[in-house]
């Protein structure tokens, strides 16, 4: 926990953020009404689920009340029946399966779900993780032709593979067959490849329920529909309970939406994950300081303190050791390599921050850049492995699509990362010709380019994006679920709305907005950037004491610069925009409030 006062060097001084502009989710009084009454709800929470598209007290019982009975079939997925008898003649045969995947969390995850599965049948999985440096992203043909000679006969991609036309002409040359899954979106008019088997619930033709997976939840599903032929009862009772936990953590750090099927598997996996029975989910919850058996685990959990540390392998060194650790019986070795993890992970972190404080000096004294629409950042020798973080950190601060480049041995690579209304690929694609290789979608890129033509697509993308940009000032949008006054904020709606969990992309932490806020006491300053306040709801009708159980204790990060322009000072009546949070702190824990924006208020 912060304290108040100034840290000597710390951090940078306060600064001033991007214009914030507040939109309040439209309310749905009668409804809201009507579904607390019927099930039994604070209207609050009932205004929330409504909002999701949640209105009758079963469809709220389902989303409140996850349960394994809300999983859809494996066998409704398009190819998987396919897939599934291939698999068993090679489990049968003793054929080695080469199960190739990403070096995210979600291609690690699925690797060690599908090599688990296949080991449990007595079948031989081996398994290949591409270094991101080295290889790059994808099924690599130089990879399947070493399979060959080496006696596999069947290779299974995890999250890719939907654009492996190469590849997929290779395995079919080499007589490899090729199951492909993965879940990146195939456009309607695209060829496939040419494979086997295509898992993906959103290819033409696949009537499967849940379009959102992620690559391990379709692992997940090829795993579960393998082990049912085997053993229906067991598997669900006992297996497909304990696969769930990598589910869920692929699941929350890949960022797909957290409703449906994934909410179940989400939800049900961190339940499992209170009990971590393998060695390395032990040694990493150790590594990680997170205890879940006297603490609840949450989405976030997962979201920033496990998946940073799994996703740092791929970043900073090889992914392999990922899945040595979650499928090593050894504590011994698993202590090993998730200190090894917790290692990359604070290299990532101090590369992070190094190439980040070079970044912020030159927001803070390029006049240039001040005037850009879409920021190209570049610098030689930056570590290609933090180059999306440093463009979200970009975003975060100045509300800009940004671009961070490193440069090295001539090429530049580069990540980018944008914001609402501006699709970064389309204006990627506007310089097409410049780049040796480009991907993405409309929020995140990748490329790669020519050092020297790096001075013209900084050019292109200024002109392309001032064009587009040239009216609307840059801007933080918040969006504010619902109107909650603080007076009305207790124990027992917290533990309601904790309901909500897990929280995360498609299924947001609730912000809220109370109007009319008195300020009990001066605005306290914690390390130059941060205010701790007291507040009151100003028309209740009497005013507690600064930290009496009558006060709301607020804290809000880098809201030193927007409190001193406000002049906010002892008796200031504002609007807030907030999240409820619960303070496990042992001296001043308890209920207070998280403040994501202020704005003054006008009575």
């Amino acid at each position: 926990m912060a304290t108040a006062g100034t840290a000597q060097n710390a951090r940078p001084a306060a600064r001033r953020a991007p214009r914030q502009r507040w939109i309040l989710a439209e309310a749905h009084p009668q409804e809201a009404e009507a579904l607390a009454k019927a099930a039994r709800l604070p209207a609050v929470l009932a205004e929330l689920l409504v909002s999701r598209g949640i209105a009758t007290p079963d469809q709220a019982f389902a989303f409140l009340h996850p349960d394994a009975s809300q999983l859809h079939d494996p066998l409704l997925m398009l190819g998987m029946a396919e897939a599934v008898t291939r698999l068993e003649r090679a489990i049968a045969a003793r054929e080695p399966v080469l199960l190739y995947g990403d070096y995210d969390v979600d291609g690690t995850t699925a690797v060690v779900l599908l090599k688990t599965a296949i080991e449990m049948l007595g079948g031989v999985a081996r398994f290949h993780v591409p270094h991101r440096l080295r290889e790059g992203y994808g099924l690599q043909s130089s990879v399947l032709e070493s399979a060959h000679a080496e006696g596999v006969r069947l290779v299974i991609t995890v999250d890719t593979g939907m654009r492996a036309f190469a590849e997929a002409e290779t395995a079919r040359r080499l007589g490899l067959d090729l199951i492909i899954t993965d879940h990146h979106l195939p456009e309607a008019h695209d060829a496939l490849p040419d494979a086997l088997a295509i898992l993906n619930p959103n290819q033409r033709g696949c009537g499967y329920p849940e379009k959102s997976l992620c690559g391990a939840a379709i692992a997940l599903k090829l795993a579960q529909a393998a082990l049912e032929r085997r053993d229906p009862v067991r598997t669900r009772e006992k297996t497909l309970p304990s696969f769930l936990k990598m589910a869920a953590i692929a699941t929350i750090a890949d960022a797909v939406p957290l409703r449906g099927e994934n909410r179940v598997i989400a939800a049900l996996g961190l339940r499992e994950l209170r009990r971590p029975a393998g060695a390395g989910l032990r040694a990493l919850f150790a590594a990680a300081e997170l205890d879940p058996a006297s603490k609840q685990l949450t989405g976030f959990d997962v979201a920033f303190r496990l998946a940073p540390r799994i996703n740092a392998a791929g970043r900073m060194d090889v992914a392999s050791d990922v899945i040595e650790l979650f499928t090593t019986r050894d504590p011994g070795r698993a202590g090993e390599l998730a200190t090894k993890l917790e290692r990359l992970n604070r290299e990532r972190r101090d590369t992070e921050a190094f190439v980040l404080k070079v970044i912020e000096e030159r927001l803070a004294t390029d006049t240039d850049l001040a005037a850009d629409r879409l920021l190209v950042l570049d610098g030689d020798g930056w570590h290609r492995g933090v180059l999306g973080i440093l463009a979200s950190r970009v975003v975060e601060r100045t509300a800009k699509p940004a671009l961070v480049v490193c440069v090295e041995d001539g090429v530049a690579h580069g990540s980018g990362r944008s914001v609402d209304g501006f699709p970064l690929l389309a204006a990627l694609e506007s310089c097409a010709d410049l780049f040796t290789r480009f991907g993405g979608h409309a929020f995140a890129v990748g490329f790669a380019l020519p050092a020297d033509k790096l001075p013209e697509l900084k050019r292109r993308l200024s002109a392309h994006a001032a064009e587009r940009l040239a009216q609307r000032e840059p801007e933080r949008v918040l969006h504010i679920h619902a109107e909650l006054r603080i007076d009305r904020i207790t124990p027992t709606l917290a533990g309601w709305l904790r309901k909500l969990e897990p929280l995360g992309h498609g299924n947001s932490e609730p912000i809220f907005v109370a109007r009319n806020v008195r300020l009990l006491s001066a605005v306290r300053v914690m390390k130059e950037r941060h205010i701790r306040l007291d507040l009151v709801q100003a028309d209740s009708p009497a005013l507690p004491r600064p930290g009496s159980s009558g006060a709301m204790r607020a804290v809000g990060w880098d809201l030193a610069f927007r409190a001193s322009e406000l002049g906010l000072t002892e008796g200031s009546r504002i609007d807030v925009a907030y999240r409820i949070r619960e303070n496990d702190h042992p001296e001043f824990g308890g209920i207070e409030i998280e403040i994501s924006g202020i704005e003054p208020h006008n009575s």
